[in-house]
């Protein structure tokens, strides 16, 4: 299951704000980056395999190659001083490089 914060809903919701039919977040891992894996995070239809999540009507979808690497994470959408973007929680990620864009599980 890959769920979303409050925060990150209410972000996801403006940013589909106005879209006629709103797609599902993808939420994805490419192989890339210095410790083997990257999110990969954007709009996208529905596609035959894909796992749907719901979360405060936004659909999550997850492919089934990502899926065993992204299962049991949490999408946030945090703002700072560095800056403000999507953050991926996940449990499975046992090392992560020092600008933590990659990451590696067991």
């Amino acid at each position: 299951m890959v769920t979303l914060t409050d925060n990150a809903a209410s972000k996801v919701k403006q940013l589909m704000n106005g879209q006629a039919e709103a797609p599902g977040l993808r939420v994805a891992v490419r192989g890339g980056g210095c410790s083997g894996f990257q999110y990969a995070l954007a709009f996208d239809e529905q596609r035959e395999g894909d796992q749907i999540f719901e979360h405060q009507e936004i659909k999550l979808l997850v492919d089934s190659e990502s899926l065993p690497f992204v299962d049991g994470s949490e999408v946030d959408y945090i703002e700072s001083l560095q800056g403000a973007g999507f953050s991926v929680n996940n449990p499975n990620v046992v090392a992560s490089c020092g600008c933590g864009q990659s990451f590696k599980t067991a």
